[in-house]
């Protein structure tokens, strides 16, 4: 079986890039479908294992799914089958996908019943549904952890779910996502204030208000949701995918590349540029498009005071985590030093190790924290036989190599395949020299 890449490096790319749809966004939009008999018509959908893993659950429990594209495909829920949703099929199948616990806020909601897996998916720490089952708890449902099989199994009261106040522990996008889900057919009115306000959270509000939620404070981290009786079909366009978006401004840098990121969604993408810019990456807005020229070479900023600058993480609108790996591959090669803060997750740093054995000056700090001494270009990096964590870490270890002198392998690269598209053949298409083996 084709489990790796190999990837020759020091190729100087060129040429137009097309950013997926959102994956975060769409495994919460997709699970959204669940919430109306109506028919829903989602566009701009990632063609990634993740996604077609959840829309092959649903299909499996009784959603009708017509795949008119491998990015457009229309839902209708009018036949769910609950019985399946107890099936060791199903239970199998939904542990392998950590996306699937959103499909646990529309069947409550609607169907008064649901069930959790016990999160599969990344390697990056421990990863927390408190948010999701205290949630759900506070709009009344009650819940049973089953050991045997590691699940929980949620069912809401006969007159089915009541508004409440709920203050959330942590901003938790996709606990927010299942909590707004649930609450949209709930009897009264729910506010969730320390709510998660990313992009994807905004759009999934806009997509149930289309369908005739009632959502006030989109955007902000306090949401205002009055229950309505029923929900009806709409159609719906994912954004482009940010993380993707980044991970091409980073790719570019790294590999002395002129690239043009097309349909990027600026007005969308936050803090991004700014971080990159801070690395001393040159980017040009041209209309929707991101124009990065080829650079010789970046230099990062200090603070203003002249200390060293730190790269942190935090929730929107800060900083994303999905891209710090990406950031501190990119300033491997900068002229400067930066510290690397990962603060949300407690071992999504742990990749340094390969970065290392590839000549990076890099110092693990602990696990939060990567110290990043810039080679300045002094040193290509060398490629090496490396394995892939999980998807992030996955993509800054292919830019390395992509930048790197020489050949490198990349091994399980099904954790890359989980979060980016064709990821190979899009690459091959700028004029790298990638294949898998």
């Amino acid at each position: 079986m084709i489990n790796a890449f190999e990837v020759r490096g020091g190729n100087r790319l060129k040429g137009e890039i097309i950013p997926q749809g959102a994956k975060n966004e769409a495994l919460q939009i997709i699970s959204a479908v669940l919430l109306t008999p109506g028919k829903v018509t989602i566009s701009n959908i990632p063609d990634i294992v993740d996604v077609n893993l959840l829309i092959e659950l649903l299909a499996d429990a009784g959603v009708k799914v017509n795949r008119v594209s491998r990015s457009v495909c229309e839902f209708q829920a009018d036949a769910v089958n609950m019985d399946y949703l107890e099936s060791p099929e199903f239970k199998k199948k939904s542990g392998r996908l950590r996306g699937s616990v959103m499909m646990a806020g529309p069947l409550l909601a609607r169907f008064g019943k649901a069930y959790i897996p016990k999160p599969g998916g990344d390697k990056i720490g421990r990863r927390r549904l408190d948010t999701h089952v205290i949630g759900f708890e506070r709009l009344g449902a009650s819940f049973v952890y089953d050991t045997d099989d590691n699940y929980f199994r949620l069912e809401s009261p006969k007159s089915g779910l009541n508004g409440t106040y709920m203050l959330l522990d942590e901003p938790s996008v996709t606990g927010t996502a299942n909590i707004v889900m649930a609450a949209a057919l709930a009897n009264g009115t729910t506010t969730i204030y320390n709510a998660a306000c990313e992009p994807y959270l905004q759009q999934l509000c806009k997509m149930l208000n289309s369908m005739g939620a009632k959502i006030k404070g989109v955007g902000s981290n306090l949401l205002e949701i009055e229950g309505v009786s029923s929900l009806s079909g709409c159609e719906h366009a994912m954004l482009p995918d940010m993380i993707e978006i980044g991970s091409f401004i980073g790719l570019a840098a790294m590999t002395q590349s002129e690239i043009t990121i097309k349909n990027a969604g600026i007005k969308n993408l936050g803090i991004i540029p700014e971080k990159f810019g801070l690395l001393g990456i040159k980017m040009e807005y041209r209309g929707d498009d991101i124009f990065i020229p080829e650079q010789e070479s970046y230099e990062i900023q200090n603070f203003l005071d002249g200390s060293i600058l730190t790269i942190s993480d935090h929730p929107w609108p800060g900083f994303t985590p999905d891209l710090l790996s990406i950031v501190l591959v990119v300033a491997t090669q900068a002229k400067g030093s930066v510290m690397i803060h990962q603060k949300m997750f407690e071992s999504r740093l742990f990749f340094v190790d390969k970065l290392i054995d590839m000549g990076a000056q890099i110092i693990l700090c602990d696990p939060h924290r990567a110290a990043v001494i810039g080679l300045g270009r002094q040193h290509p990096l060398r490629g090496i036989t490396m394995s892939s964590p999980d998807i992030r870490a996955g993509v800054s270890l292919l830019i390395a190599a992509l930048s790197a002198q020489g050949k490198s392998t990349i091994h399980n690269i099904d954790q890359i395949d989980r979060g980016y598209q064709y990821i190979d053949e899009r690459l091959r298409n700028l004029g790298a020299d990638i294949k898998r083996v």
